[in-house]
């Protein structure tokens, strides 16, 4: 029977993504040839070996970047492979080894899955109102800036993502991808202006998540906390706070 590593060849499409116990948007794939990697449409231009252990209990993928803003870094982490589904846990610190397949504030794991091949491109779900109304959020915007837990996001996914909100609703898509739909509260009087989501899609639906926002002119900043963690105070994003901060552009309407 062949080993995983002989499963593992060819391509894999990034379809999930945690870090630090925070939703991140999902893009990009990864090949593998022989025991060698290549991250496609992450950002950045990656590549390294694969190093597997597939009779450890979990078993071992380590990644070593030989290439890239990541060369001579060692992720290393646990793998699950079912089939044409992989689900792989890296320490992106490289200081010790996922235990399970999970992430917490602080923990400096990512969890990703995969899908075998390329994914098909899916249409946005129409948001729930259009955008626009009176309430000072209400628009389209497009994201300028964004840090998980103290992580920056590419800028091949920054600029595609937008952000479109109601008086009452808003939606984050990143291109194709519908991230996040909620539906919101605030209060402009609270320093700094609190906003409340509701989440009615997407990984976090049915849960509230706190926040603070500010806008001067066309431009908004905005901080949240993962769901079940205090309201943040500042707009800071921190390794291990399970903060999302971004800063976003009003679109002229």
């Amino acid at each position: 029977m062949p080993n995983d590593l002989a499963k593992l060849q060819g391509a894999w499409t990034l379809t999930a993504l945690e870090i630090d116990g925070g939703a991140m948007p999902a893009a990009g794939s990864i090949v593998i040839e022989g025991e060698t990697f290549k991250a496609v449409g992450m950002g950045a231009d990656y590549g390294g070996t694969v190093e597997i252990d597939d009779q450890a209990k979990p078993k071992h993928l380590d990644l070593v970047f030989t290439s890239g803003p990541e060369a001579g870094n060692r992720n290393k982490g646990i793998y699950e492979l079912r089939g044409d589904r992989l689900k792989l846990c890296l320490n992106m610190t490289g200081k010790s080894r996922p235990r399970a397949f999970a992430t917490k504030p602080g923990s400096g794991n990512a969890l990703e899955v995969f899908t075998r091949g390329a994914a098909a491109e899916e249409e946005p779900a129409p948001a729930a109102t259009t955008a626009g109304g009176a309430h000072e959020l209400a628009g389209e915007w497009q994201m300028v800036a964004a840090y998980q837990g103290g992580y920056p996001l590419d800028h091949s996914m920054v600029s595609t993502g937008r952000r479109i909100t109601s008086d009452t609703e808003t939606t984050t898509v990143f291109g194709k991808q519908v991230f996040m739909r909620a539906t919101y509260t605030t209060d402009a009087a609270a320093r700094p202006k609190t906003i409340d989501l509701l989440h009615t899609a997407g990984r976090n639906k049915g849960k509230t998540q706190l926040g603070i926002y500010e806008i001067e002119g066309d431009t908004m900043k905005i901080c949240f906390t993962n769901p079940g963690l205090p309201r943040p105070v500042d707009f800071e994003s921190k390794a291990g706070d399970g903060r999302t901060s971004a800063v976003w552009k009003k679109l002229p309407s």
